[in-house]
């Protein structure tokens, strides 16, 4: 599986969007089945996921699936027509799972079909801005609408106008500025207890280095105290988090903290993103580095993203820190043993499944590994977001 988020206008992440890529040869009875295998940690939130089957045309195979209530499964009026179109609906009629019409030359037929859409899909791609305005406008009795494949930010926004609910893309992860030559006051600050943490100094050096910026002191011990962390008890202060946790895990959460030091008008996504990567890269890598390294891999991803939300250059942003380097090798392209496992992560976010299953393979992952890795990390990503 591969996926995207989808925004609104606050550029928060409400849903997702998975993509399912099916080898040559499996049909949709094994797609149900791959998907009823991940039933133990599909993500409970409220926030729906849209299941695109991709390339593989979809039929009534898929609904032997049992949805989870938050499962909105993308079916394009041309399938709802089709020669299987009376079975599929026959099996919707029947299980009535949450669906998405994909909008397309058909619409206008499947919409008189007596299946029940909570949300129309438009590829954006297919589109102009005033048309989606227009579908937008006429499809709105029958459902949210909802765009995908959004490639810019301009297009986002233009989207968004329309009076479409939410945008699918990744159009955000670009960055959208000329980098900057320098960190900012409070991201230097931060950078500076990075680096005391990493050498071990003393704590009273550390708690003085925070209270420069109690902004930064809240917002450690917000995300120390989330939901996504599971600790059993409450976190009150910087040095009960060193009692607690120790300065390893203290490195992994200020890290997080210096990706949301930036301005970007695109930073609750990004962030959202900059999190899901960190936690997939270190479960991808369970058993295959040793565990001491695990907090390294996270670092890697939550870093991953960190020029575009900073708004410097990565090696800019890299050269404040005294990172080690299989991290610094990975961010700027350079190869070492972390670099597969971020490139895996990446390649998560595109439409190539082919690519998504060879980087798993040469990693020894198999494909429900992968899928069950990228759950989680959906999961935690939720759950960490603030």
């Amino acid at each position: 599986m591969s996926r995207q988020p989808l925004l609104n206008r606050q550029s928060r992440v409400i849903a997702s969007r998975l993509t399912l890529h099916l080898q040559q040869g499996a049909s949709m009875h094994d797609a149900a089945n791959t998907l009823s295998a991940l039933d133990d940690i599909w993500p409970r939130s409220q926030k729906p996921i849209f299941i695109s089957c991709g390339r593989a045309a979809c039929d009534a195979g898929l609904l032997d699936w049992s949805a989870p209530e938050n499962a909105a499964i993308e079916l394009a009026a041309a399938t709802l027509l089709g020669p299987n179109g009376p079975d599929l609906i026959g099996a919707l009629q029947t299980w009535q799972p949450t669906v998405c019409l994909v909008f397309d030359p058909k619409a206008a037929q499947a919409l008189a079909v007596d299946v029940p859409f909570r949300f129309i899909g438009f590829d954006a791609r297919h589109f102009t801005v005033g048309q989606l305005k227009l579908l937008a406008t006429r499809t709105k009795s029958y459902g949210m609408g909802i765009a995908f494949n959004i490639e810019t930010a301009e297009d986002f926004r233009a989207c968004v106008d329309t009076g479409i609910t939410a945008a699918a893309g990744w159009f955000f992860t670009k960055p959208s500025k000329v980098p900057a030559k320098t960190l900012n006051p409070a991201q230097t600050n931060i950078v500076r207890v990075l680096n005391l943490v990493r050498k071990n100094a003393d704590v009273q050096d550390i708690e003085a280095a925070l209270k420069h910026d109690v902004a930064m002191s809240y917002k450690l011990l917000r995300y120390i105290n989330s939901a996504g962390f599971g600790l059993s008890c409450e976190i009150q202060s910087f040095r009960h988090a060193v009692s607690m946790l120790g300065y390893d895990k203290l490195n992994r959460w200020l890290s997080l903290l210096l990706a949301t030091a930036g301005k970007d008008p695109m930073a609750p996504a990004l962030i959202y993103t900059a999190l899901l990567r960190a936690r997939l890269m270190e479960l991808l890598a369970v058993g295959l580095v040793d565990k001491s390294e695990y907090d390294n891999l996270f670092i890697t991803g939550a870093f991953s993203l960190l020029d575009t939300l900073l708004g410097v250059g990565m090696e800019q942003a890299l050269d404040a820190m005294r990172l080690p380097d299989p991290i610094c090798d990975a961010l700027l392209g350079n190869g070492g043993r972390y670099q597969p496992f971020l490139e895996l992560a990446l390649s998560s976010e595109g439409e190539a499944g082919e690519v998504i299953a060879e980087q798993a393979s040469m990693l020894g992952l198999t494909a429900d590994q992968f899928n069950r890795a990228q759950l989680q990390a959906l999961s935690f990503a939720e759950a960490m977001e603030l």
